[in-house]
């Protein structure tokens, strides 16, 4: 991550709340039902609990979520669940400050800790992202699983994904990996994907779920229905392309059927399956996903 947000693009390039809640009326209208608001870090944008509201006044009923690193996250979660925020995704690899404040750059563990009790506190639904890299934090699986669980929080491991970007001397845990080390503690079965989420999900006897997020295979390729539109006004069609059209003159312009017609060609584009597989780790996207976000 850069030092400061937003430090690899001037100011006047970002978006206003006002344009994109123009674009995400286009979507909604055109049957998007559900809407993430990710990063970076998206806490960092003043006032998008307002935004937030924008969202949930235009349509009842909409699966609105947030993923954030949970850093800010406890000043913020009252408001954002009063605007209509239902969901929050918070990153937590490690429940050590040493190690998280070495992935993070920054003592950060005691106030995503002070963030996540407070989302759970005003009634937010959590769920835990934890990306386990060997050597680092991946002695850690069973007790962020734990942590999770105790808590009645949901927990997605996910694989490291490099790009050009990515620590190449980093190697994350496979699915396979951290599956063998659940299965040291817990007996569990697998249940599977559920409709487009590219999680595979596995039950604990004590019916507990969680689930493993790997993006190396394509297996969830064929029926993600995912877009992404980053702070610049760009729609990505998946995450790990460099392919991008710009809705920036068409929601400066105010105009509505442009916006629409760049989200159908998107969607005509979007490709069938991701560049990167396990025998060809070179076509990797060259776009830092600080910057995808959306």
């Amino acid at each position: 991550m850069p030092e400061k947000p937003f430090s690899w693009v001037p100011k006047e390039n970002l978006l206003s709340f006002e344009e994109l809640f123009l674009f995400v009326k286009v979507a909604i209208d055109e049957g998007i039902t559900k809407i993430r608001i990710t990063g970076g870090e998206p806490l960092l944008r003043t006032d998008l609990d307002k935004f937030i509201a924008m969202i949930n006044q235009h349509k009842s009923g909409l699966d609105l979520a947030l993923t954030t690193n949970g850093f800010l996250l406890k000043d913020a979660a009252q408001k954002l669940k009063n605007a209509g925020l239902q969901r929050v995704n918070i990153s937590l690899d490690s429940l050590k400050p040493e190690v998280a404040s070495k992935m993070a750059q920054k003592d950060v563990l005691a106030k995503v800790q002070a963030g996540i009790e407070e989302a759970l506190k005003v009634g937010l639904n959590v769920k835990i992202n934890m990306v386990p890299i060997k050597g680092i934090n991946a002695d850690e699986v069973l007790d962020v699983l734990e942590y999770a669980k105790e808590r009645g929080m949901s927990i997605r491991f996910i694989e490291y994904m490099e790009n050009t970007h990515a620590k190449e001397q980093l190697k994350g845990l496979s699915g396979d990996e951290v599956q063998a080390l659940i299965a040291q503690r817990y007996p569990f079965k697998a249940i599977g994907r559920v409709g487009p989420s590219p999680a595979h999900l596995f039950e604990l006897d004590d019916g507990y779920v969680f689930g493993i997020i790997d993006p190396h295979k394509h297996d969830f390729c064929e029926d993600c229905n995912r877009i992404r539109l980053t702070a610049e006004g760009m729609l990505i069609p998946c995450l790990y392309f460099d392919e991008a059209m710009s809705i920036k003159d068409a929601v400066h312009k105010g105009d509505v059927a442009a916006a629409a017609e760049i989200l159908k060609e998107v969607l005509r584009n979007k490709p069938e399956k991701n560049k990167w597989s396990d025998d060809d780790q070179n076509e990797t996207s060259s776009r830092a996903f600080y910057e995808t976000g959306g």
